[in-house]
């Protein structure tokens, strides 16, 4: 399993397409505050709660200048159903190869009804306007995550 991100870190940097193929990288969006959060699967109930949870929140989010982006391991054309289907007004992004996922400490073993598997680990990472690791959060829960990111942001 990748080792885990810490505050003060250095963000790892990535370009993966959107839900349209376009390319979105991390250093495109210097200047920002980004919160990246790594979900399992599109279109299944636990990451359409959080991810309708962030885009419930964007208005506030935005006015603090800060940018949402979804990453998951699915291909663009199911992050653009999952999309257009939830109404979601940020980027998801595509991570088949699992590498973001990698690097930020997403993907690896996790407990699962009891059982040890291999996937994502859903995980909600907030990155500062310089590109380090302000907050890292790993094994959240997609009901109320949302809510907890934006007392601890102040949002």
């Amino acid at each position: 399993m990748s080792e885990r991100l810490q505050p003060g870190d250095v963000a790892p940097e990535f370009e993966l397409p959107d839900a349209d193929g376009k390319p979105v990288s991390l250093a495109s969006l210097r200047g920002r505050r980004v919160i990246l959060y790594f979900y399992p699967a599109a279109m299944t109930p636990g990451c359409t709660k959080e991810s309708v949870d962030f885009r419930d929140s964007l208005p506030e989010l935005e006015s603090e200048n800060v940018t949402v982006i979804g990453i998951s391991p699915d291909a663009p054309a199911k992050l653009a159903k999952f999309r257009d289907r939830d109404g979601l007004t940020f980027p998801l992004l595509s991570d088949p190869e699992k590498t973001a996922l990698q690097a930020y400490g997403a993907y690896g073993e996790k407990k699962l009804y009891g059982k040890t598997t291999v996937g994502v680990i859903r995980s909600t990472f907030v990155i500062d306007a310089e590109g380090l690791v302000e907050k890292a959060y790993y094994n959240v829960k997609a009901t109320g995550h949302v809510a907890r990111l934006r007392k601890d942001l102040g949002v």
